[in-house]
């Protein structure tokens, strides 16, 4: 979808995905049942009840990039990430993610990527996840594996992202900011899993998959919605 943070009022957003979903053919609300490469959505820490958020404010320790929390409202535009492919491995618009995939994940309305390093994030001291990159290119510290218990990451499971560098976590352990970012929660990396790895996800546009080549699991379903 490309990066819509130049031109686009973030309050109109939404209405401009549901244009979108009709001229390109995506599927909004429930009728997918996984998440598919292209697809923009909100994911939500089940744990804490919070979706993964970026903005153009950045930290002021650490890296000093881009930060990411989690917040709980759930209209916020800020929350939409774009699911990608890495520089080496291409995701096919529309193609359900596999367990077990590397992905990237775009902040929508920034164009960054998130992605973590050895840096310690402010508040608990774990490992900073931030957004980094311009118009969706950063570098290898922006993939991530997608780890889910079957062949395809389905919508109503929890999942966990593994940091492929570093080999951690993305998770939420409820630290709390104050201002100028009050009541967001720090977003971090942290090497075991726990409940507060675990993601699902929620709101937002998924590519439909396109026919299935011969020989392909065939993940499709009738799609009457458009």
């Amino acid at each position: 979808m490309g990066n819509l943070n130049d031109n686009v009022d973030h309050r109109f957003l939404p209405a401009l995905l549901i244009v979108l979903s009709c001229v390109f053919g995506l599927s909004l609300g429930t009728e997918l049942s996984f998440v598919t490469c292209g697809s923009v959505v909100k994911l939500l820490n089940v744990k804490h009840n919070v979706r993964l958020h970026s903005h153009d404010v950045r930290y002021g320790s650490g890296s000093g990039q881009q930060s990411v929390t989690g917040v709980g409202a759930v209209e916020d535009s800020n929350s939409y990430w774009r699911v990608r492919g890495t520089s080496d491995t291409r995701c096919h618009r529309g193609t359900p993610v596999e367990c077990g995939q590397m992905i990237r994940l775009t902040h929508v309305n920034t164009g960054r990527n998130l992605h973590s390093h050895h840096f310690s994030s402010p508040l608990s001291s774990n490992q900073e996840v931030s957004a980094f990159g311009e118009d969706g290119e950063g570098d290898n510290l922006d993939e991530w594996t997608v780890q889910c218990g079957g062949s395809v990451w389905k919508r109503e499971e929890a999942v966990r992202f593994r940091h492929r560098a570093t080999d951690a976590l993305l998770s939420v352990t409820g630290e709390q900011y104050g201002r100028p970012i009050h009541g967001q929660m720090e977003v971090h990396a942290m090497s075991s899993p726990s409940q507060h790895s675990l993601w699902k996800a929620m709101e937002g546009i998924f590519m439909k998959p396109s026919e299935s080549p011969a020989g392909s699991r065939d993940y499709s379903h009738p799609h009457t919605e458009f």
